[in-house]
Protein backbone atom coordinates (compact mmCIF):
# COMPACT_ATOMS: atom_id res chain seq x y z
CA UNK A 1 0.00 0.00 0.00
CA UNK A 2 1.61 3.25 -1.30
CA UNK A 3 1.25 6.30 1.29
CA UNK A 4 -0.71 9.64 0.17
CA UNK A 5 2.83 11.08 -1.01
CA UNK A 6 3.44 7.64 -2.47
CA UNK A 7 0.82 8.03 -4.72
CA UNK A 8 1.05 11.42 -5.57
CA UNK A 9 4.94 10.77 -6.34
CA UNK A 10 4.24 7.25 -8.32
CA UNK A 11 0.98 8.73 -9.98
CA UNK A 12 1.60 12.55 -10.78
CA UNK A 13 2.96 12.84 -14.14
CA UNK A 14 0.55 9.80 -15.48
CA UNK A 15 -2.41 11.80 -14.61
CA UNK A 16 -1.25 15.29 -15.77
CA UNK A 17 -0.67 13.56 -19.03
CA UNK A 18 -4.19 11.94 -19.15
CA UNK A 19 -5.40 15.72 -18.71
CA UNK A 20 -3.01 17.33 -21.47
CA UNK A 21 -4.66 14.78 -23.74
CA UNK A 22 -7.94 15.70 -22.93
CA UNK A 23 -7.07 19.77 -23.32
CA UNK A 24 -5.71 18.89 -26.28
CA UNK A 25 -8.64 16.89 -28.05
CA UNK A 26 -11.60 19.94 -27.09
CA UNK A 27 -8.96 22.20 -28.49
CA UNK A 28 -8.55 20.19 -31.45
CA UNK A 29 -13.07 19.86 -31.59
CA UNK A 30 -13.45 24.39 -31.03
CA UNK A 31 -10.59 24.58 -33.68
CA UNK A 32 -12.79 22.05 -36.21
CA UNK A 33 -16.09 23.82 -35.13
CA UNK A 34 -14.35 27.38 -36.17
CA UNK A 35 -12.53 25.75 -39.31
CA UNK A 36 -16.30 25.08 -40.55
CA UNK A 37 -18.24 27.36 -38.66
CA UNK A 38 -20.38 25.36 -36.67
CA UNK A 39 -20.55 22.82 -33.91
CA UNK A 40 -21.06 18.90 -34.95
CA UNK A 41 -24.49 17.86 -34.88
CA UNK A 42 -24.54 15.67 -31.88
CA UNK A 43 -22.26 16.92 -28.87
CA UNK A 44 -22.85 14.32 -26.43
CA UNK A 45 -20.20 12.86 -26.34
CA UNK A 46 -18.03 16.32 -25.74
CA UNK A 47 -20.49 16.96 -23.20
CA UNK A 48 -19.96 13.86 -21.38
CA UNK A 49 -16.49 14.41 -21.19
CA UNK A 50 -16.56 18.09 -19.64
CA UNK A 51 -19.51 16.54 -17.27
CA UNK A 52 -16.88 13.70 -16.22
CA UNK A 53 -14.16 16.30 -15.45
CA UNK A 54 -16.73 18.28 -13.60
CA UNK A 55 -17.40 15.29 -11.30
CA UNK A 56 -13.43 14.90 -11.01
CA UNK A 57 -13.45 18.93 -10.19
CA UNK A 58 -15.82 18.04 -6.76
CA UNK A 59 -13.28 17.82 -3.71
CA UNK A 60 -15.37 15.60 -1.33
CA UNK A 61 -16.11 12.37 -2.71
CA UNK A 62 -17.96 9.62 -0.63
CA UNK A 63 -15.72 6.51 -0.39
CA UNK A 64 -13.39 7.42 -3.03
CA UNK A 65 -15.34 6.13 -5.93
CA UNK A 66 -14.56 8.42 -8.56
CA UNK A 67 -13.71 5.63 -11.20
CA UNK A 68 -17.11 4.06 -10.78
CA UNK A 69 -19.21 7.29 -10.67
CA UNK A 70 -17.47 7.85 -14.08
CA UNK A 71 -18.07 3.92 -15.25
CA UNK A 72 -21.52 4.74 -14.56
CA UNK A 73 -21.87 8.49 -16.31
CA UNK A 74 -19.99 7.00 -19.40
CA UNK A 75 -22.11 4.04 -19.66
CA UNK A 76 -25.29 6.47 -20.05
CA UNK A 77 -23.76 7.71 -22.64
CA UNK A 78 -24.94 6.13 -26.29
Amino acid sequence: MLSPQETLDTYYLEARRDLLEIAAFLDRYDRAAERVGGKADDESKRDSLLEALSLLAQSEHPKANRAEQLLEHFAKIK
